[in-house]
């Protein structure tokens, strides 16, 4: 975001150095004030400033990103083991479940079964009397 709204600011300015009437003039009087920034000595400081406070803390940020580094391997792999043990239950509750679903399918069936063959032998019973009186 800061990168964009930079270049946009330096599209805006140089549009503006270009398409004024002053032209080189005005570009003129830009790079002075540019430069008279730059090396004023508050600014200067302020720059010393930056790069030695950059300097002290570069090996600290570098030790960081290694013990960082060192790290995920390991942090990778426990979140690794503790998907695999999460699947697992979700996978033995299924078959679980899926066999209690099973059970009550069986027990279900045979009972269907048993009460259609009563039924059948009771159909039949009735068509055998129905035919022993005629």
């Amino acid at each position: 975001m800061k990168k964009s709204l930079f270049v946009v600011l330096i599209g805006l300015g140089v549009g503006y150095v270009l398409g004024a009437r002053a032209g080189r003039e005005r570009y003129d009087l830009i790079v002075d004030k540019v430069t008279g920034v730059w090396e004023d000595p508050r600014v200067a400081k302020a720059r010393r400033e930056a790069a030695r406070y950059a300097r002290e803390q570069a090996p600290v940020l570098r030790d960081k990103a290694q013990a960082v580094a060192k790290a995920a391997p390991g942090v990778v792999a426990d979140r690794a083991k503790d998907v695999a043990a999460a699947a697992k239950d979700v996978a033995d509750r299924t078959v679980a479940t899926t066999r209690r679903v099973a059970d009550r399918t069986t027990t279900a069936a045979t009972t269907a079964a048993a009460a259609a063959a009563s039924r059948v032998g009771h159909v039949r019973d009735s068509v055998l009397e129905d035919d022993d009186e005629q």
